[in-house]
């Protein structure tokens, strides 16, 4: 076994190097087990793709020392390239072969003068990676002149706008000048005018001290007057105090005997006496069984806990409710006469506590029969009539309410809110409602 390298003054190249493990690796894969050499035995068992990457020095080393490992390398390139092969033992380089494979297959074929060829196409590739490098190079120097031009045009492009923001900011300057100028000549007229208004008061001052002189002896004289006026009215009162008793017992007689007239005529006409309250005009399908003008003095957002009751505390308060707007929202998950028996249930114990009006409206559009609600005492039951919703009732009772009654909404309808604040009452969350209610 002689030295594969023998008669080579220089290392392979690199190339070459790479293309002659790679062929090896190829070889030592397919080679059987007993005649891989011992030290690629480990190499020879790595997946293909890593075998040539992780073993190279390895095999490059057993080329180099083991003959019969490269001459079973030589025979796979022989297998491959014939003709390259053959040529090579002719002493013939083809012109168009690659300097890789020629040098590669004259390093593992070892044909006469293989270490010549070898140098041969180590020439070639120096040859060929200077011109590469050259034409690189010069491709990097275009590209900086084309750089460099592209500079020069947009430094040209800078410095013509440059000069135009100069030519401006001189304009502008001149402008300022002027302005100031301008100004420093109305702050000088303006000292003057302030000059002759400072003299102007100084004069009106004079006046009004001679004037107030003159007031307080008049105002003096006036008091004197009204001490004397106030005497004759204080006068005058006791002695219509004095008559007025007799005509106070007059009118009393009067509005008693015009009090019974009234009752004993509505009798007579048979007038109805039921309707007590303007909400109890309003046109509603009632059950089987029977803007806020004056705001709190402090004012609340809609959503502000302490708004209800400050609303509740107005005196004459009307609270109209959306009634399934409030069971759904707090309720929802029971059945709708569950929701209003609850709701019902709530609203006797805040009556009971505030003693406002309350009036609860339902929607009565789709009720095929008539609903039984037990009302606690003080709570007006509405079902509005078939065609008709609850938000257009709730609207009829806030404009049958006299202008200027305190009147609050509860309902979470934006669309009734919007509306009936329009109306002059105030809309409620029916959230605060439901907090109360739990609280009562």
């Amino acid at each position: 076994m002689s030295s594969a390298g023998e008669g080579l003054s220089r290392p392979l190249p690199e190339q070459v190097r790479l293309n002659v493990v790679d062929l090896a690796a190829q070889v030592l894969g397919s080679m059987p087990a007993a005649t891989v050499p011992p030290p690629l035995r480990g190499i020879a068992k790595f997946d293909p793709r890593k075998r040539a990457r992780l073993g190279g020095a390895p095999i490059a080393a057993q080329l180099e020392n083991d003959k019969d490992f490269r001459v079973a390398v030589a025979e796979h390139v022989t297998a491959g390239w014939p003709e390259l092969v053959s040529s090579l033992a002719e002493g013939n380089v083809p012109p168009a072969a690659d300097p890789v494979l020629v040098a590669a297959a004259a390093y593992l074929t070892r044909p006469p003068g293989w270490e010549e060829m070898i140098e041969a196409a180590r020439t070639d590739l120096e040859r060929n990676a200077a011109a590469a490098e050259g034409a690189e190079r010069e491709e990097v120097v275009s590209r900086l002149r084309e750089q460099l031009a592209a500079q020069k045009s947009a430094a040209k492009e800078e410095v013509d706008r440059l000069r135009e923001q100069l030519k401006a900011a001189r304009g502008e300057n001149s402008d300022l000048r002027r302005k100031l100028h301008d100004a420093r000549e109305r702050a000088k007229a303006a000292v003057q005018r302030a000059e002759a208004m400072e003299q102007t008061a100084q004069d009106a001052r004079a006046a009004a001290t001679a004037a107030g002189s003159a007031g307080e002896t008049e105002l003096r004289r006036l008091r004197e007057r009204l001490a004397d006026v106030e005497k004759q009215l204080e006068a005058s009162r006791r002695a219509a105090r004095e008559g007025r008793s007799i005509e106070d017992a007059r009118i009393r007689v009067l509005l008693d005997a015009l009090q019974d007239a009234s009752a004993g005529l509505r009798r007579e006409l048979a007038l109805p006496t039921t309707i007590s309250r303007p909400a109890d005009s309003v046109a509603a399908v009632a059950g089987e069984t029977p803007g806020v003008r004056g705001v709190p003095a402090r004012a609340l957002a809609d959503d502000d806990p302490q708004l209800l009751d400050q609303l509740l505390a107005l005196p004459q308060v009307h609270l109209i409710i959306d009634g399934y707007n409030v069971t759904k929202t707090g309720y929802g998950t029971l059945t709708l006469a569950d929701q209003r028996n609850r709701l019902m249930t709530g609203l006797g114990g805040l009556v009971a506590q505030t003693r406002v009006e309350v009036t609860v409206v339902f929607d009565g559009a789709e009720l095929n029969a008539p609903v039984q609600v037990v009302a606690p005492r003080g709570v007006r039951v509405l079902f509005s009539a078939p065609g008709e919703i609850a938000d257009d009732l709730i609207r009829q009772l806030v404009r049958a309410e006299p202008p200027g009654r305190a009147m609050a909404v509860v309902s979470s309808d934006r669309e009734v809110a919007e509306s009936v604040r329009r109306m002059g009452a105030r809309p409620v969350p029916s959230a605060l409602l439901l907090r109360r209610l739990g609280r009562a």
